[in-house]
């Protein structure tokens, strides 16, 4: 029985540690100015929240996330952002909505919609829950397979 718990990895010079696999997708800012970036970021979708320009505002929220175990704070702030574009919008809207962005922008939706499903006492579950719907028939479960084996990840 003890050979089952031999880690055969140790001997293998060609295993990578999570830290060396993960080192390609940090960011290269520190996390201070990845935080006052999205801070900025999260202003200006208010603004266009406020002059009703929710597709702006998506668009705005899905660009560029940030993507790093040392940005937490950033990624609570964008997954906020987002969350809170997306109870603007009716029902009826959302899918014109996410036709009109690209499959990127369609897969980072997909993964703040995970985002806030793992947080159902924060999020409010009903309206992650229709643009899931909503999404998944635009995109297709090719999103999903994407956003689940993509190691850049927003929570």
């Amino acid at each position: 029985m003890s050979w089952r718990k031999i880690d055969i990895d140790q001997f293998d010079e060609d295993t990578y540690t999570q830290d060396e696999f993960l080192a390609e997708f940090e960011s290269p800012l520190p996390a201070e100015q990845v935080n006052a970036t999205i801070q900025s970021r999260t202003t200006d979708i208010r603004n266009l929240l406020t002059r009703g320009d929710q597709n702006a505002a998506l668009t705005l929220a899905l660009s560029d996330p940030p993507y790093g175990r040392h940005l937490g704070v950033a990624k609570g702030m964008a997954t906020q952002a987002v969350l809170d574009v997306l109870t603007q919008f009716r029902a009826t809207d959302i899918t014109p909505v996410i036709n009109s962005i690209s499959q990127d922008e369609q897969d980072v939706l997909m993964k703040y919609l995970f985002a806030g499903m793992a947080r159902p006492e924060v999020y409010n579950s009903s309206v992650l829950l229709t643009w899931h719907e909503k999404l998944t028939e635009v995109a297709g479960t090719g999103s999903i397979v994407r956003v689940m084996t993509d190691k850049r990840t927003i929570v």
